[in-house]
């Protein structure tokens, strides 16, 4: 007589076969462990990712003989085997979520996430992060993997939902299915978390509630199209339970039924919000940089021609001081070719090859000063207010801060129209690994400052260009699209980041993170002396320039201080004139020359080898002060009074 297996025996048995084969398709690796710390449930791709021979794996297994075998194969590295076993059992006793990063001696990288059951034991997902790629495309891939295995675990949902809550209730997403009534029939506890909504109660879910009108009319036609049988995949911002305004990418997968028709259709949400960051920070910063190579380039010409401009005007004027030429054509002129040279310096600044002159600046005065000096130019029907700690310092270029802090506000006035509130609001902040990494910091002291306005708000593609250079919203002729570049260059150049929250008629606030500093000591705070007038003979100066008309003005300054100067088009003929002219006290030299012989080093050898008294470099790259080490050095263009000034600087 032949025995039957009992229909609910045979069930339980299908669901059972229904849920490994499920779990065996998916590449994390899956354990379940009961109360005792013994196996009830794993999948293939655990043995695969941590490379167990089959046979330790099995129901009632000890989680303490794979503990052990990892520390005899050297898992844990070098030391007390026995101690790595028993640390890992106590933490393993105590049930308690955890997700950690863990690197194999082999290289590979494994993310470990667990959670407790309650009532059954503990769930384990181990994820092979070793190859993971570029933000967008590993949230793309991702999401097409588990749509595919969405769609795959289709006939398991239906038998199976409390067991598969296990695995759905653990992934980081919003998983759900609606029926073709568009009624919810399934959600996972990230609605809970993110909506407040209970999983218990899907029929009673509304996405228009949750999402509200606005989000959900852009959306919906992405829903009907799946809906209609096409799957549909989209990016969106929503509102979650805690106020916090997040990105997220959804995929809408059709359930097909037996009849071809669509019996409803499975949700997938990820909050890709962190990786469209980071994304946004790498695209600016490649930006930045191929900017900054072309502008580095340009102001280098254009200093040269500028430094021959000034030097010739500024002599035609000494010459002609009395004469009405002077007053009616050069001293225009002259001008003309200084707001050139501030020109080439804001568009090196933003592209942060422009050298700060960094001082401990106490920003509660500094708002105090910049607000002051705005509310000239901003209408009375515009409210401003002040608000800032005291004691809060950052070492800053405080002209910089000025003209970025003015940048901001004078474009909160046009966003509200001269109708309304700005606010500037300066505190203290900690910022933590997670929040520093999120801005490309450092963990530490920072001073926030929030910029605020109630205007018109920004859509997101606004948004995404705000810091390109040139992109402006304004009419032609009223701005030149540079503002907010500047700002970002000098907030990166500074060692700070930028936030920006702006949406349609929600207003803007931009919040600048800088590194805070000490307060200084009045002591140590050094009061610039005045100049002595006059030129007393200095010595033999040996001046190094390939530019022949920049070299003609500054011999020309040169001898007005009191050298005699010596001329070299290159450094390889500098080189011949340092080993063949004693009494050389003084060489300026160009950082950047033809014949591969670099200013900086032609100075250090001037310097050691031939013991110059004074070497000072000038530069039209204005390139940052690491680059120029431990010598003095002096941005073209200049005049006659900065480059005696230099002269006059204490030598390093």
């Amino acid at each position: 007589m032949t025995a039957t297996i009992p229909d609910a025996a045979s069930d339980r048995l299908k669901r059972h076969e229904s849920l490994q084969a499920g779990l065996d398709l998916i590449d994390q690796g899956f354990t379940l462990i009961d109360g005792d710390l013994r196996f009830v449930a794993w999948n293939e791709a655990f043995i695969r990712l941590l490379d167990f021979p089959r046979e330790m794996v099995f129901v009632g297994a000890p989680f303490e003989s794979f503990m052990r075998y990892n520390a005899a194969r050297g898992e844990y590295g070098p030391g007390d085997a026995p101690a790595y076993v028993a640390e890992r059992m106590a933490a393993a006793r105590r049930f308690t979520p955890h997700e950690i990063e863990r690197t194999r001696p082999n290289g590979q990288v494994l993310r470990v996430r667990g959670v407790p059951v309650p009532g059954i034991g503990f769930v384990t997902l181990y994820s092979d992060i070793t190859a993971q790629k570029a933000a967008e495309r590993q949230i793309r891939e991702h999401a097409a993997l588990l749509e595919a295995r969405v769609a795959e675990r289709t006939a398991a949902l239906r038998h199976s939902e409390a067991q598969l809550r296990l695995i759905t209730d653990s992934i980081p997403a919003l998983v759900a299915y609606v029926d073709r009534t568009r009624c919810y029939r399934y959600v996972n506890r990230g609605y809970q978390e993110w909506f407040g909504l209970d999983p218990a109660r899907p029929a009673a879910i509304s996405a228009r509630e949750f999402l509200g009108a606005s989000t959900y009319e852009g959306i919906k036609g992405h829903v009907a199209q799946a809906f209609s049988g096409q799957p549909a995949s989209f990016d969106y911002e929503l509102t979650r339970i805690d106020g916090s305004r997040i990105r997220v990418h959804t995929s809408l997968i059709p359930d097909i039924g037996a009849d071809g028709q669509v019996a409803g259709c499975f949700e997938l949400t990820f909050d890709n919000t962190e990786h469209l960051r980071a994304q946004e920070l790498v695209l600016r910063a490649q930006k930045m940089e191929a900017l900054g190579q072309l502008t580095g380039g340009l102001a280098h010409d254009f200093n040269n021609l500028l430094t021959v401009i000034i030097g010739n005007l500024g002599i035609l004027t000494e010459q002609r001081r009395d004469t009405a030429d002077t007053a009616e054509f050069v001293a225009p002129a002259l001008q003309a070719a200084r707001r050139g040279a501030e020109l080439i310096r804001r568009l090196l600044s933003f592209a942060r090859q422009q050298p700060l002159a960094a001082v401990a600046v106490n920003v509660h005065q500094a708002l105090i000063d910049v607000a002051r000096l705005v509310r000239r130019s901003l209408p009375e029907s515009l409210q401003i207010e002040v608000q800032a700690q005291s004691g809060l310092w950052i070492w800053i270029d405080p002209a910089e801060l000025e003209t970025a802090l003015l940048n901001l506000l004078l474009n909160a006035r046009d966003a509200t129209a001269g109708n309304g509130r700005v606010s500037i609001r300066a505190s203290a902040a900690e910022l933590l690994p997670d929040a520093a990494g999120d801005r490309g910091l450092a963990p530490g002291r920072y001073v926030r400052i929030d910029v605020s306005d109630d205007g018109c708000g920004m859509d997101e593609a606004t948004r995404s260009r705000l810091f390109d250079p040139f992109f402006t919203t304004k009419p032609p002729g009223s701005g030149t699209g540079l503002g907010m570049a500047m700002v970002y260059g000098f907030v990166n150049q500074s060692g700070g980041a930028i936030d920006v929250e702006s949406a349609p008629d929600r207003g803007t606030t931009i919040s600048i993170w800088l590194p805070a500093t000490d307060a200084p000591d009045d002591e140590a705070l050094d009061v610039p002396a005045e100049l002595p007038p006059g030129a007393q003979p200095q010595g033999l100066a040996l001046l190094v320039e390939d530019d022949a008309a920049v070299r003609q003005v500054v011999r020309h300054n040169l001898l007005a201080l009191g050298y005699a100067v010596l001329e070299a088009g290159n450094g390889a003929e500098a080189r011949q004139m340092l080993a063949h002219a004693p009494g050389i006290t003084l060489l300026l030299t160009d950082v950047v020359m033809p014949g591969g012989v670099d200013g900086r080093d032609l100075a250090r050898e001037a310097r050691d080898l031939h013991h110059v008294p004074r070497v000072l470099l000038m530069s039209g790259h204005a390139p940052a002060r690491a680059e120029a080490g431990d010598l003095p050095l002096l941005r073209k263009p200049f005049s006659a009074a900065e480059l005696a000034a230099a002269l006059r600087e204490p030598r390093e």
